[in-house]
C-alpha cells in the first residue's frame, strides 16, 4: 500500500509541474483575418463604336427668310439614313436626310460629317448640298448648300439620341432673284448596326 500512495504522489506532483510550469494551459483560438475594405472605382468611360449604318428620325423648328422679309416659324420632321467609319478618335460618314416643314415645302439634304470619338459622345460638324422644293401647287425647286454642328450620345450599342443646328442658303433661288435662309435646331434619334 506505501508503494501506490507513492506513486499516486509522483503522478498527482508531475502534473502540478506541469499545470504550473505552462504545460497545460487553455486552447487560444486565434481571430479569423480581416476581409480588405471595398475599393470603389470610378466607371471607365466606355468608347463609343460609331462605325455602321443608321436610320432614324427628326423633329424640329427653324426660321425660314425670303429675301429680306420676316422670318416665318418652321417646324419640321424628317427620316435619315447613313453611314459612320471610324478612324482612331476621327468619324467620318455621310446622310441622306429629308426634312418636311409646316409649311408645304420639304429639304432634302445630303451630308458630309466629321466627328470626335468623345467615348458615348461624338460632337461633329456637317456641310452639304441642300434641295428646298416649295409645294404650293407649281413645285418650285432649286439646290443650294447648308452647315452646321451636332452632338450625338449613345444609349447603348444601337440607339443613340442627338441634336443638330443647321444654316441653309439657297441663292437666287430658282432664278427669281430672292435669296432664302433656313436656320433649323432638331432633335434626332437614329438606331445603329
Amino acid at each position: 500500500m506505501l508503494k501506490t500512495i507513492t506513486l499516486s504522489s509522483v503522478i498527482l506532483a508531475g502534473n502540478t509541474s506541469l499545470v504550473s510550469a505552462g504545460g497545460m494551459q487553455d486552447p487560444t483560438i486565434a481571430a479569423p483575418p480581416m476581409a480588405p475594405a471595398p475599393v470603389m472605382m470610378a466607371p471607365t468611360p466606355v468608347a463609343g463604336d460609331w462605325t455602321g449604318f443608321s436610320l432614324g428620325g427628326s423633329v424640329g423648328t427653324g426660321d425660314v427668310t425670303i429675301g429680306t422679309g420676316t422670318p416665318i416659324d418652321a417646324s419640321n420632321f424628317g427620316v435619315h439614313a447613313g453611314y459612320n467609319y471610324g478612324v482612331g478618335n476621327i468619324i467620318v460618314g455621310g446622310e441622306l436626310e429629308y426634312s418636311r416643314l409646316d409649311f408645304d415645302a420639304s429639304v432634302l439634304r445630303l451630308k458630309g460629317r466629321v466627328g470626335y470619338d468623345a467615348g458615348v459622345f461624338m460632337p461633329y460638324a456637317t456641310a452639304g448640298a441642300a434641295q428646298l422644293t416649295i409645294e404650293d401647287g407649281a413645285g418650285v425647286k432649286d439646290t443650294g448648300y447648308f452647315y452646321g454642328a451636332g452632338v450625338d450620345y449613345a444609349i447603348n450599342d444601337n440607339f443613340r439620341i442627338g441634336g443638330e443646328i443647321l444654316q441653309h442658303e439657297f441663292e437666287d433661288f430658282n432664278g427669281g432673284g430672292a435669296d432664302i435662309a433656313a436656320q433649323t435646331l432638331g432633335l434626332r434619334v437614329s438606331y445603329s448596326f
